[in-house]
This record gives structure tokens, C-alpha cells and sequence, in this order.
């Protein structure tokens, strides 16, 4: 096991297929949690090229008064929730139906494999840009994953992104930052965010722990529809309370 500042490498031998052959290493890698809070994340996005009229903003509530206080328009909405038994067992239901029932994903969708330990808030973060991508307007670590992922498989951006140090500093010092105790880096965390996203006029949910994106079917109203997945969260676990989500959105000048 090696530490290197905010960033913890775990090897793992695994056993080959083949007795003769020599154990192959795996390389686990753990970053330290992102907070939600806006000021972070748009302190990120805006110190690499993302275009400084949009910015994240909280959202206050999911009913349509407080969803109507959103500056709109909304490129992406960013869910955190608490990763419960029921929420699991959920999840594989899900996707096993889906496998059977195979979805219509976007080819324009662009989606990444998340294989780093509590890097889901820059996963998250990473799938409203990308699928935004006309906002990265300067140059940066972004415009270089955009740029250098746009073709590759999730499984190979996944790749790429356990080996691109420049992110890896970018998290490093953004997890530092906000209003609560960072945690240590060993500390087993149970939140978890994920990011919703219109391409082509559907709804997809973007979760880098799930085995392929979620096509939540044709929205008219991205917004709204995003709120209704996502109070079904909340009502799967009504006893939880650590529920929140920010926005993507353009801000008034």
C-alpha cells in the first residue's frame, strides 16, 4: 500500500489464468470525497476552461416552487444520495431487467466508467461537462479529457482517468475546500453522486458503479422529469435524510 499526498494506490496481486505465468499487480486507487457544495465545484470548473457563465447552484427542494428558483437554462443536475441495502438491491433488479431488455443509448452520449474510490463527485462533475462539451471554451484539464477520451470506450476513458495526475491534483485540492472536515482517506464513505443529463431529448442518469448508463426515456421538461427520478430515491429510503443535488446552469449576467 502506498500514500501519495491526498491519494491512496492499493497493489493487489491476482492470481493469472495460467499457473506459469507471473501474478499480475492491480492498482486500486482512492481519492478523497468531494463536498457538495457549489463554490468548490465551480472553483474547479472555472480554473480549467469551462465557461464562467455557468456555474453549479444548489437546489433547495424537489417540489415545483423550488425547482422554479433553478436559473435556467440547466445543463446537467447532480444527485448525492446514501448507498443503502434497499438502494442496492434496487440497483442489480434494474440492471438485470435492462440487460434482458436491452436499452436505445445515444451515440452521443458520453459516458465513463468510474473505477477510483470516491471520485463519483468528479465523475459526476466530468459527465455534465462532457456531455456539454460546447461550455469547455478554454484551454485545460477538461478540453485534455475531452479531447483525448472522445472516441474510447467508457471502460478505456476509465483508464485514462486513473493515470491523468493533473485530476487527480485538481480533486486532490478541491476536497480540501468547502465547509465540512475532510475525511480520512480510509474512512469507508456510504454517499454517492451521480449526474442527470438530456442528450437527444432523453433522460439519462449517469453512474460510473453502474454497469452502463440509465435511459430514463423522452423528457419534455428536464427539470421536472429529473426531480421525479430523483424523488423516487428519496421515497425507496424515506428514513434517510442526507439527500441534495445542484445544478449546471447558466447564470444571469
Amino acid at each position: 500500500m502506498t500514500a501519495e499526498q491526498d491519494i491512496l494506490i492499493i497493489e493487489e496481486p491476482q492470481t493469472p489464468l495460467e499457473q506459469d505465468e507471473d501474478a499480475i499487480i492491480k492498482k486500486k486507487i482512492k481519492w478523497l470525497p468531494l463536498e457538495a457544495n457549489p463554490d468548490v465545484w465551480n472553483k474547479i470548473i472555472h480554473n480549467n476552461g469551462v465557461d464562467p457563465g455557468w456555474s453549479f447552484t444548489d437546489v433547495y427542494g424537489f417540489d415545483a416552487e423550488s425547482l422554479a428558483m433553478i436559473p435556467q437554462p440547466v445543463a446537467a443536475i447532480i444527485f448525492l444520495f446514501p448507498i443503502t441495502d434497499a438502494y442496492e438491491e434496487f440497483r442489480e433488479k434494474e440492471e438485470t431487467h435492462l440487460k434482458v431488455h436491452e436499452q436505445n443509448i445515444s451515440s452521443n452520449l458520453i459516458y465513463y466508467k468510474q473505477t477510483i474510490s470516491n471520485a463519483c463527485g468528479m465523475m459526476a462533475l466530468l459527465h455534465s461537462i462532457a456531455n456539454n462539451n460546447h461550455l469547455v471554451v478554454g484551454p485545460g484539464v477538461f478540453q485534455q479529457i475531452l479531447q483525448a477520451t472522445g472516441s474510447m470506450s467508457p471502460e478505456e476513458r476509465a483508464e485514462y482517468l486513473e493515470n491523468c495526475a493533473e485530476l487527480a491534483q485538481i480533486h486532490a485540492t478541491g476536497a480540501h475546500e468547502g465547509q465540512t472536515e475532510t475525511p480520512d482517506i480510509t474512512e469507508q464513505l456510504r454517499l454517492h453522486f451521480i449526474c442527470f443529463v438530456e442528450v437527444d431529448d432523453h433522460l439519462y442518469e449517469l453512474d460510473g458503479r453502474r454497469s452502463f448508463p440509465i435511459n430514463h426515456g423522452k423528457c419534455s421538461n428536464f427539470i421536472e422529469s429529473t426531480a421525479k427520478i430523483m424523488t423516487q430515491f428519496v421515497e425507496r429510503n424515506p428514513e434517510e435524510k442526507e439527500y441534495s443535488a445542484i445544478a449546471f446552469s447558466q447564470i444571469p449576467p
